[in-house]
């Protein structure tokens, strides 16, 4: 009967012993691997490279340290395990804050707000995080990454052109001027706004002025002014539409100068307005940022019937000096020919001249000549250029 136990005792260890020898699963662990492993689907141990066994549903699911990592759990947890811990790196961005990726030395993505793991071990990662509180760009940051699609949505672009100046205004409160260029601002909830403002020489046209002047003639005037910015921040911070300022000060300078002339006075001294205009806003102008360079009145145009009338008195004048020129010439010949026959009264051989020039002026007009009369016409022509002067 001991024996009947003691033989199946035996039997039960064989049995027990071949179910344990088939129950053990083999894995290897390479080197730049590490093994998880699980018991009923719980994470219970991290191992590094080698061959180990396991049994009773134990498994082991192998994690590739050259790829980027990714894990179920929660890092916290896994940082609880020494190995995962030593091969780990933990990079926080915050939700103020946006993280460029590097891998290997080459730009590969951008990270948003959030805690990441990063792997130590074969890949080179580098990350760089920039606090979007400072809405600028820093100049170290390439331009060439800034271009990358994948920061469309996280960069705002602003273009300062040559010959101008910019002045940089971050939620409506002005920052700083910049010089031309091209300038680079993280798309945040601040309003970033770069206004330029061109300092070259430019030109304000006050156009279709209708003014009465002091005889109460209604006229119309084009007057130009060219002008240049020469302090931009009294211009675009200090003045509120310094345009609009400047061609209203110019505006009401050129009605009271107008206003308190005649129409006759106005055609006659229209180059003297420019001068009052520019010497009347200079200094107003100077306040808003802006000097004077140059004006000019470039048209005075008149209401019809006034032009009309004025026509009229033109055409007057000029037949008068028409008249008084002709009058001039005919007393001037006049003279002349006084003076000629008091010479030819004087000289016979200037009388007999002068009878030759007539008779030669007459012969050129004459196309054809048929004489008549026999002798008798030569005689008479004969008796015509021997004749004394009586």
């Amino acid at each position: 009967m001991l024996s009947s136990c003691i033989l199946l005792a035996v039997i039960g260890l064989i049995a027990f012993a071949i179910k344990y020898a088939t129950s053990i699963e083999q894995s290897v662990v390479g080197d730049y691997e590490l093994g998880f492993v699980y018991r009923k689907d719980k994470l219970v141990a991290v191992v590094g490279p080698g061959k180990y066994s396991y049994l009773f549903g134990e498994k082991v699911e192998l994690v590739d340290l050259t790829k980027p990592f990714y894990s179920r759990h929660d890092l916290s947890f896994l940082l609880q395990f020494p190995r995962v811990k030593a091969l780990l790196e933990i990079i926080e961005v915050k939700d103020n804050q946006l993280a460029l990726e590097y891998k290997e030395g080459l730009f590969s993505g951008v990270i948003q707000p959030g805690r990441y793991g990063y792997w130590n071990s074969i890949l080179q990662y580098v990350i760089y995080t920039y606090n979007l509180d400072e809405v600028e760009i820093p100049a170290s940051l390439s331009r060439k990454i800034l271009a990358k699609r994948e920061l469309a949505g996280h960069v705002v672009k602003h273009v300062v052109s040559a010959n101008f100046i910019g002045l940089l205004f971050i939620d409506g409160e002005f920052v700083r001027k910049v010089k031309p260029g091209t300038y680079y601002f993280w798309k945040t909830e601040q309003t970033v706004d770069l206004r330029g403002a061109d300092l070259r020489t430019q030109l304000v046209e006050i156009g279709g002025q209708e003014i009465l002047t002091k005889d109460k003639a209604a006229i119309r005037v084009n007057f130009d002014v060219q002008y240049k910015i020469v302090d931009i921040e009294k211009a675009l911070v200090e003045t509120a539409d310094y345009k609009r300022q400047m061609y209203t000060i110019i505006q009401l300078a050129l009605r009271e100068y107008i206003g308190t002339m005649t129409l006759d006075n106005i055609l006659a001294r229209k180059e003297e307005v420019a001068p009052f205009v520019m010497s009347e806003t200079r200094a107003r102008l100077s306040a808003l940022g802006v000097d004077l360079v140059a004006s000019g009145m470039r048209d005075i145009i008149l209401p019809g019937d006034v032009k009309a009338i004025l026509n009229q008195v033109l055409i007057a004048q000029k037949k008068a000096q028409a008249n008084n020129i002709m009058r001039q010439e005919e007393t001037a010949a006049t003279r002349s020919l006084l003076n000629t026959a008091k010479l030819m009264e004087q000289n016979d051989m200037l009388f007999k001249l002068k009878e030759m020039e007539y008779v030669e002026r007459i012969a050129e007009k004459v196309g054809e000549i048929t004489v008549g009369g026999g002798d008798r016409i030569l005689g008479q022509l004969q008796g015509m250029f021997s004749a004394s002067k009586n």
